[in-house]
């Protein structure tokens, strides 16, 4: 295990302001326009020493009754931070499922975050692309009857994907970031905080491809456009 680093300076929740929702606009005054419509609330901050490193740990809400949250590592500010955006799986994030790469995908991310001077891991609670895990666990029943993840939803009456970025676009507004190094496979998270006026540079997260996982990894290349890598 690295030893623990300097603990990185806690955000200012002095800086986030309760009222309506928030459309980013490309003027000057991005920040100021936050402040005045965000629904963004930093409700609570600790400081997270882990096996990756040192963190602060934040719980965000957007008005939405979810308790998403951040990890920070915030030492040296002079050049863009790394930013993972991941969306909460439990069967991959806890359980290490292999019908997914969710799971390899975060802890890849801690570790590349953890061992930067700069960064943020959004974790966001939505559950199998939004539709929860109820949900989640009827499509995986579909998908053992042939069907791929996309036309499981399908069948459920979900859309492809009902995950949404702007809650992130909205935090690194408020935190006067507009240029980041995002990791992703994904080029609707680049598209998503592009539209918020954030600068993206994207670098690649390989995972590891197995039988249980090698459909839904191709799907999200044919089917949703991922980057392979």
């Amino acid at each position: 295990m690295k030893q623990d680093r300097q603990q990185p300076s806690f955000i200012d929740k002095t800086s986030i302001k309760q009222t309506k929702s928030y459309i980013i606009h490309s003027t000057n005054d991005n920040k100021n326009q936050a402040l005045m419509k965000s629904t963004l609330k930093i409700l609570e901050t600790i400081h997270l020493p882990t096996d990756h490193g040192v963190f602060n740990m934040s719980i965000i809400s957007s008005g939405d009754e979810k308790e998403h949250i951040v990890l920070e590592r915030k030492e040296n500010t002079s050049k863009p931070p790394l930013v993972r955006i991941h969306s909460e799986c439990l069967t991959g994030d806890i359980f290490s499922s292999h019908r997914c790469d969710c799971g390899e995908q975060l802890e890849k991310s801690l570790k590349i975050v953890g061992e930067s001077d700069y960064g943020y891991i959004f974790y966001l609670r939505q559950e199998g692309r939004g539709i929860g895990l109820l949900n989640k666990m009827k499509s995986y029943n579909l998908q053992e009857k042939g069907y791929d993840t996309i036309e499981a939803n399908h069948m459920l009456g979900f859309e492809t994907d009902l995950r949404e970025y702007q809650m992130v676009a909205d935090f690194l507004t408020l935190q006067d970031i507009d240029h980041i190094t995002l990791i992703t496979n994904n080029p609707e998270k680049c598209d998503a905080l592009r539209a918020g006026n954030i600068k993206v540079d994207r670098q690649a997260l390989p995972t590891t491809t197995r039988s249980e996982n090698q459909k839904y990894k191709a799907v999200k290349v044919k089917k949703m456009g991922h980057f392979g890598h």
